[in-house]
């Protein structure tokens, strides 16, 4: 089945007032630019947006926040995001933070079909105010639920019409998980290469998971954080 569109616009209209957005990206690394540009032309708003950080002012998801466009962001850290800071410190966007290592597990769950699991991660503190509390092996775990998106955008190195994808190295956190775990999966990538091209053992993401896709452009890939001193020459 080809799979391909044309760029993100040709999708974007999918993504309706309120929806859950898994959105990849770790840091600066892997982040789908082109969804997010066409998601800011659209104005989509009251959005619930998935993802290991909100971006910083000025790319990924904090442009999509300083938007006005996210109603909650879930995530695991927030980062150098100064807009973000000052929306959650005023109310005006809901948050909710996660251990990073439970947030990939809760969508990993999700994409298996498991509906919760136990973690002895976060015992004791205020992620587990409200939860189900068990002890295995003489250590108290709490009960976490899966997390699941309406869609899930993903950015890629690499892949074909069919869907299969192929991420480099940083840019893998993340999006191969949130990959498994949406209704709908648009996937970009830096190139779109024939059948066959891709390795079957190096394919990260299997095409079945995927439901459209296309090649970006312009991408920024900006540094997030810069050296903290001078190389010597």
């Amino acid at each position: 089945m080809d799979k391909r569109v044309a760029n993100a616009e040709a999708v974007i209209d999918r993504v309706k007032d309120g929806a859950t957005i898994l959105m990849g990206g770790f840091g600066s690394c892997g982040v789908p630019e082109n969804l997010i540009a066409a998601l800011m032309k659209r104005a989509t708003k009251n959005l619930t947006l998935v993802s290991n950080n909100p971006g910083t002012d000025a790319y990924g998801n904090g442009l999509l926040i300083g938007n006005r466009q996210v109603r909650k962001f879930i995530g695991s850290y927030v980062g150098a995001n100064k807009t973000f800071e000052k929306l959650a410190l005023a109310g005006e966007i809901e948050m909710e933070l996660n251990p990073q290592g439970t947030l990939a597990e809760r969508m990993r769950a999700a994409g298996a079909g498991i509906p919760a699991f136990f973690t002895p991660t976060g015992y004791g503190t205020m992620v587990a105010e409200g939860r189900e509390v068990r002890e295995f092996n003489g250590r108290p775990h709490i009960l976490v639920p899966a997390l699941r998106g309406d869609f899930a955008f993903v950015k890629a190195w690499k892949g074909d019409r069919w869907g299969n994808l192929v991420y480099r190295k940083t840019a893998r956190n993340f999006n191969a998980v949130m990959a498994t775990a949406a209704d709908y999966v648009i996937a970009e990538v830096e190139e779109l290469v024939e059948l066959g091209q891709l390795d079957p053992d190096s394919v990260h993401t299997p095409g079945i998971y995927v439901d459209a896709i296309f090649q970006g452009k312009n991408y920024r890939k900006p540094t997030e954080r810069g050296p903290k001193r001078k190389r010597k020459e």
